[in-house]
């Protein structure tokens, strides 16, 4: 069927062949084109017309296309839905093509390799990760930004979740694997979260990139590293100069904190809307620069374990915090750095613009300043920091040699260049600049000579420069003055000898400079292509200055003050806050709460009633904790905690519809990960467990699970529970200690308090709750009624065997006393009266009684008998 298509058509089939889960955006002149079913799919998904074309077969062939200029917006939308595009452009030049114009793919566009456009966001990093299977139950795993040149690996040893544990913390945009790779595993990580899954089988190690493995520890992070950089390798199909060498670590290096734990605590984006706002990251936020912003969500994503690193972050937060002016002149330096990492980046993959070099040139003028006002600090570290900065003053220098100071956007059309840089091209500049002066003169010089004063000389492309007459002016003319050239309506256009030959100056000194401009600027790029690592090594220092004083600035305006660490494991918090609920409040508002574990007290059961705060609690010791091993201050008036080696939530409920998990099995599942995972030194908070099944399910499970962390795992654990049952666990488990949410009473309304207080909480007023939500009065006289009737009924199953045993034996005992003491009182034959009471006491189902019902009953019949 191939054969009979048109050569053209032939053309993009061999091609297409190549990149058959890519859209192919066909290059025909101003015009990218797609056919057959990329066009029927890309006329869906970007809403644009469906044509069709004789393609030489019998039926006509399915086309649409785009224009060239405006072709990035459509490439984006596809992108941003998960898609790749191919750009296939045209390889040679039209007019020297023998037959069909040559045309090969320069690009392949996918989401996790984009460089630039709206989707790629200043503050975000766009990563791409690829996994390596080994026999062993062993895993590779690295990822990559292609628009900073980052790159990190590790090798996983502790099985599939780890790895999607780390997709979740790198958020990857999409993830490149073997073609062998298990079909159970691609399913898991689609379930896990969206991203578009690309193949790589290629694993040889390339002489470009022989340096950035060649320090790799062992062949597993080569395969794992080559396999990503292959990758990247043919679809940019060009020099990835800028990736950097990359950096293996190890996972247990840092806290560890699983995909629904960071998502529980709303680390960097909020479970309401998946957006920053409301999320910690949204508070700490005070970043200047997008690459600090980019290192502020790394860090939060990966606290440290190192003491002695934290402490640094703590020394550097504290001086800021004390030198108020010396922070702010370098907040107001850093507003005028750029993003030096995506400006390398740009520069290396060759889609950098003058504008861009203006910027990085802007940039690099800072850095002395920052360099300045960080050598005034008070610190050891500050000043190591202010010595490591690399102003690159080479770099500076060219730069603002050969940049003009307002470049425009295009590189192709001049001005971009400044004078004196070149000798050559201030020759092509003055020219044209005396030329047009020259023109400006002739003009004058015509006008007094004919005596018209409208008379103008003035440019087009397509006739040059010429001399314009209005038809009313004509007679004016001397015969054989000028040349006639063209003729318009209303005038006629003229040109002379001398005209002619000063246009071809001018026009010769015009294109020559732009060629010219254009070849300076690629030589300017590759200077400045040379100092890559410098600019990254250097982007890195200024982000995490950036940070650091970020930290400071919140710290300060919230009131956080710095923790110390217990080694003794001990958490001592004063007046703790929940960081992000104390922001979004008015702080006054707040109340806030102390928190106080050890190891004779690593088990807080927490009870209260609904909406009271109990979450919020849990949450705001995790976020301390947090807050406390990336190295800022804590919301607490004081805060001694232990560094914790991984944190784990089961907070809310949810359904994981996409793998088909009901909200219970969620809630199992989460518990597990955490039980599974935890050592002493972990931090567990568990949220209502074993709300999702019946209640006396639910409530083993719940004190199984307490037991189990209690017996076997000795986290320091916070379990909140609306099983009051659960409290009696307190007399048995020497390690866990009731603490509770207090509210009280008003005029038949419950006031919340927020404030916790030793002990267990005595109801759970989730009526109260629905009267607060305003539901129908009748609607809440009848649960309280229905409420009463059960509370009633209940209370003769709970701890049903050990009721029945207690009430029995109290029966049996007051019946064989009662007797007793009647026949001492009586002799051996008893009163008909007190017979009949006897009679009958042994015939109440006194175990179907309430134990307090039973004993009552049994008092009455003892004063009767008296």
């Amino acid at each position: 069927m191939a054969a009979t298509y048109t050569p053209m058509i032939q053309q993009y089939l061999r091609v297409k062949a190549d990149y058959q889960d890519a859209f192919l955006f066909f290059r025909l002149g101003d015009f990218y084109e797609m056919f057959f079913d990329d066009a029927i799919s890309a006329s869906r998904e970007l809403e644009i017309t469906l044509t069709s074309r004789d393609g030489g077969a019998e039926d006509r062939i399915p086309m649409c296309g785009v224009p060239y200029h405006s072709a990035p917006n459509y490439i984006e939308r596809l992108i941003e839905k998960g898609y790749k595009v191919a750009i296939c452009e045209q390889t040679e030049d039209p007019k020297q093509a023998k037959g069909v114009v040559k045309r090969e793919v320069v690009q392949l566009i996918t989401p996790g390799t984009r460089m630039e456009g709206k989707g790629l966001n200043e503050k975000e990093n766009n990563y791409i990760a690829t996994v390596s299977a080994f026999e062993d139950d062993t895993y590779g795993f690295a990822y990559s930004d292609l628009s900073t040149g980052e790159t990190k690996a590790t090798i996983i040893t502790d099985g599939f979740t780890s790895i999607l544990n780390e997709l979740s913390v790198s958020n990857a945009k999409e993830i490149v694997v073997s073609s062998q790779f298990s079909d159970k595993w691609l399913k898991k990580m689609k379930e896990r979260m969206v991203l578009t899954i690309s193949i790589e089988d290629d694993i040889q190690t390339r002489e470009v990139f022989q340096e950035s493995v060649a320090k790799l520890a062992n062949d597993r992070l080569r395969e794992t590293v080559m396999r990503l950089y292959n990758y990247l390798y043919k679809t940019q199909k060009r020099s990835l100069d800028h990736l950097q060498l990359a950096e293996v670590y190890e996972v247990n290096q840092f806290m560890k904190i699983d995909y629904f734990s960071k998502k529980n605590l709303e680390l960097t984006e909020t479970m309401r809307s998946n957006g920053k706002k409301g999320s910690l990251l949204w508070l700490l936020d005070e970043t200047k620069t997008a690459m600090g912003s980019r290192m502020l969500k790394q860090w939060i994503d990966r606290p440290l374990i190192n003491k002695d690193a934290i402490i640094e972050r703590q020394s550097m937060v504290e001086t800021f915090m004390n030198h108020y002016f010396e922070r702010e002149e370098l907040r107001d330096t850093l507003k005028e750095v750029y993003d030096l990492e995506r400006l390398a980046g740009r520069v290396a993959f060759g889609n950098v613009n003058a504008r861009d070099l203006f910027q990085l040139q802007k940039s690099l003028q800072q850095v002395p300043k920052i360099g300045h006002v960080v050598n005034q600090l008070t610190n050891d570290v500050a000043k190591q920091l202010a010595n490591q900065l690399d102003p690159c003053e080479d770099v500076t220098d060219l730069l603002e040699r050969a940049i003009t100071d307002n470049p425009p956007l295009t590189i192709k059309e001049g001005n971009i260049i400044a004078d004196g840089f070149n000798e050559a091209l201030d020759q092509y500049r003055d020219a044209t600049k005396n030329g047009k002066n020259w023109i400006a003169q002739l003009e004058k010089r015509e006008r007094e000579k004919t005596g018209i004063k409208s008379l103008k000389i003035g440019y087009n492309r397509v006739f040059g420069y010429y001399i314009e007459v209005t038809k009313s002016n004509l007679h004016l003319l001397e015969e054989g003055l000028y040349e006639r050239k063209q003729t318009l309506t209303n005038a006629e256009r003229f040109i002379t000898p001398e005209l002619k030959e000063k246009e071809a100056l001018i026009l010769q000194a015009e294109e020559k400079s732009v060629e010219l401009e254009y070849t300076l600027f690629l030589e300017v790029r590759e200077q400045v292509k040379e100092h890559i690592p410098r600019i990254q090594n250097l982007a890195k220092l200024i982000s995490e200055l950036d940070v650091l004083q970020c930290f400071s600035v919140v710290s300060e305006q919230r009131q956080y003050h710095k923790p110390t660490f217990s080694s003794e494991r001990k958490i001592v918090i004063e007046d703790g806050r929940h960081p992000v609920v104390e922001k979004v409040m008015n702080a006054q508002e707040y109340v806030a709460n102390d928190c106080y574990m050890d190891d004779e007290r690593e088990l807080l059961l927490i009870t209260g009633p609904n909406m009271s705060g109990k979450s919020t609690y849990m949450r705001q010791i995790a976020l301390t904790s947090i807050l406390a091993q990336v190295g800022c201050f804590v919301p607490a008036k004081q805060a001694v905690l232990p560094i914790f080696d991984q944190v784990f939530t089961r907070i809310g409920a949810a359904d994981d519809l996409i793998s088909g998990q009901s909200t219970f099995m969620v809630e199992m599942l989460e518990a597990r990960n955490a039980i599974v995972h935890a050592t002493e030194n972990s931090l567990i908070l568990f949220d209502e467990i074993g709300r999702g099944t019946s209640t006396y399910d639910g409530m083993a499970l719940a004190q199984a699970i307490i037991e189990y962390i209690h017996h076997h795992i000795g986290a320091k654990t916070l379990f909140s529970t609306h099983y009051h049952e659960l409290t009696v666990l307190a007399e048995e488990l020497p390690h866990l200690e009731n603490v509770h949410v207090s509210a009280v009473e008003q005029n038949g309304k419950v006031v919340f308090l927020h404030k916790i207080k030793e002990g267990s909480a005595d109801k759970s007023y989730g009526i109260h709750v629905a009267q607060l939500a305003e539901l129908p009065e009748t609607l809440i006289q009848r649960a309280n009624e229905i409420l009463t009737r059960l509370e009633a009924k209940d209370s003769t199953k709970i701890n049903a065997t050990a009721t029945k045993i207690d009430v029995q034996e109290e029966a049996v005992g007051q019946l064989s006393f009662f007797e007793e003491e009647t026949q001492a009182k009586r002799g051996t034959n008893i009163a008909t009266k007190e017979r009949k009471l006897l009679d009958q006491l042994k015939k109440l189902d006194i175990l179907e009684m309430t134990p307090m019902t039973a004993l009552n009953t049994l008092y009455e019949i003892q004063k009767k008998l008296k």
